[in-house]
């Protein structure tokens, strides 16, 4: 919320453009199961965009790389937020999604910790309410946030950029993320 007056924009580098862009470049190094998901998802997505309920959706400076392993601790106190590479204007809902796809997610399978979410969810409400609206399309942008990090981390491993700190991560991870919100939407 203190970000609504920041008066530069930048766009989610990382965003619907960017998704329609690199899909076609990874599809060559998936299955057809695979290249199916992406294909759908990717279809999916677009309408969502195109809607005006997304358009009307409340947007500002968003980290959207909130991931835990970019915030630092102190016992049960926040004492740091790193990895602003991503960082740009987009959904806040987006943002809220991409957090809740790793923070409340089981690591093995990608199910969603129903609890985990419950009690990320009142947190992050007790501060900035969402509308009806988004609660309708959380699970269209948790949707959304397994499909952005299924595609960078396809990019990342079959596409590698130069990086002298860039460590792949295993892609099959937010594939698992994505089968699971498809199958089993998640409800605010």
């Amino acid at each position: 919320l203190v970000g609504r007056s920041f008066d530069r924009h930048q766009p989610n580098l990382r965003g619907l453009p960017w998704w329609n862009a690199t899909a076609p470049l990874v599809l060559a190094h998936v299955g057809a199961p695979q290249a199916a998901l992406l294909r759908s998802e990717l279809a999916y997505q677009n309408h969502v965009a195109a809607s005006p309920a997304y358009a009307a959706l409340p947007r500002g400076p968003v980290h959207a790389d909130l991931f835990r392993d970019n915030v630092m601790f102190d016992g049960e106190e926040l004492t740091g937020v790193f990895d602003f590479y991503f960082a740009g204007v987009d959904a806040w809902l987006f943002d809220l999604a991409v957090c809740l796809n790793d923070w409340c997610t089981d690591p093995a399978s990608g199910a969603h910790d129903a609890d985990r979410a419950s009690r990320m969810l009142g947190a992050y409400q007790a501060v900035r309410p969402l509308s009806a609206a988004e609660r309708a399309l959380l699970p269209a942008m948790l949707r959304a946030g397994a499909l952005r990090f299924w595609i960078s981390r396809l990019w990342d491993f079959h596409l590698p950029r130069e990086a002298s700190m860039l460590t792949p991560h295993d892609p099959a991870h937010f594939e698992r993320v994505l089968r699971e919100r498809v199958a089993r939407p998640v409800r605010a």
